[in-house]
């Protein structure tokens, strides 16, 4: 069966439904997934001709409602915004929509109406403007289903990458890093993957030092302390993880095939990688969400400067798409 995936507009001041139109021109798209749109049937409407698009915009309230034809663009209408809303300019009313937006798509997949998610850009002050003092999307997905163990995951068509800690100082994240961090996101590692359809998921987590400390030679036994305890509990369970393992290497094995996801211990360690071996396609994946619901997001932002011009490309919303439909899980 197809996935039906969500996809939230963002802020509709931006780029997002411009990207929206340009993806779901594409009929491949329709032949792996049901795409449902969530935001303002009056804005995808408005950038269908500033696109070149032909598509009919149809809004409804409900999936069950939803035609899932290529050609038509499916939208659950939340009549939010005026019908003016001026491109490239923030805007309070703009800011709460793309919350709402979001909100909506959170109930439907919590109610199992959808599959999986995938977020068009929001802008953190029309955000905050709204009324909704959250960083980003991914607060406000912990926030409304309730999550406190999650991870950062980063794809390209051939690596995947899971995150121990992301957006702090190196000796930061390395002070963080726990055997209990470490079991936490193998297992997400490998439950978000199972989920997925793989049969038995192969997880190898990088070392912390060069050459994974070469039983002391580097560092000061960080990967005994923090890494090793949590693989081996990981490992009691049944789970297929193996490390730690040098990085300098383990990437390439990884993107050869060897592995299905790699686990990063800090940022970079995880960043640089996933950008070197395909920028364009890389899409930015929250995991451990309750309820095994998946989001994915196109790795960029709203673009203000170009908003209503049809400048804005769709390749990163493609991708994304197509990692929420990798990802999404089989009920």
């Amino acid at each position: 069966m197809k996935p039906i995936i969500g996809i939230t507009m963002g802020d509709a001041a931006g780029i997002g439904p411009e990207i929206i139109v340009k993806a779901l021109g594409y009929k491949e798209l329709y032949e792996t997934c049901k795409p449902l749109v969530f935001g303002d049937a009056k804005m995808l409407e408005r950038v269908v001709p500033i696109v070149g698009s032909s598509a009919t915009i149809h809004a409804i309230q409900d999936p069950k409602d939803a035609k899932y034809e290529f050609g038509t663009i499916d939208c659950i209408h939340l009549d939010l915004l005026p019908a003016d809303l001026p491109f490239g300019e923030v805007n309070a009313k703009a800011g709460d929509a793309a919350f709402q937006f979001l909100a909506k798509a959170i109930e439907f997949a919590k109610e199992k109406k959808i599959n999986s998610i995938c977020t068009a850009p929001l802008n953190k002050e029309a955000l905050h403007l709204g009324g909704h003092m959250y960083p980003g999307h991914t607060e406000i997905l912990a926030k409304l289903t309730d999550t406190e163990d999650f991870s950062m995951m980063l794809t390209t068509p051939n690596l995947r990458v899971i995150h121990l800690t992301t957006h702090i100082g190196l000796i930061d994240a390395i002070n963080s890093i726990t055997p209990e961090r470490t079991y936490t996101v193998v297992k997400l590692a490998h439950d978000t993957l199972k989920n997925a359809g793989f049969e038995n998921p192969r997880v190898a987590v990088c070392g912390i030092n060069p050459h994974a400390g070469e039983n002391g030679l580097f560092g000061y036994g960080e990967e005994e302390e923090k890494l090793e305890p949590g693989i081996k509990k990981a490992q009691d369970e049944g789970i297929n993880v193996t490390g730690p393992l040098p990085a300098d290497t383990l990437f390439f094995r990884a993107g050869r095939g060897d592995f299905d996801i790699v686990v990063a211990c800090y940022h970079d360690q995880g960043h640089a990688p996933i950008k070197v071996m395909g920028i364009e396609d890389g899409v930015n994946i929250t995991v451990g969400l309750k309820g095994g619901i998946i989001r994915t997001s196109v790795d960029h932002g709203t673009a203000f400067d170009i908003a209503g011009k049809n400048i804005a490309g769709e390749k990163s919303m493609i991708a994304a798409i197509n990692s929420a439909i990798e990802l999404a899980p089989k009920f």
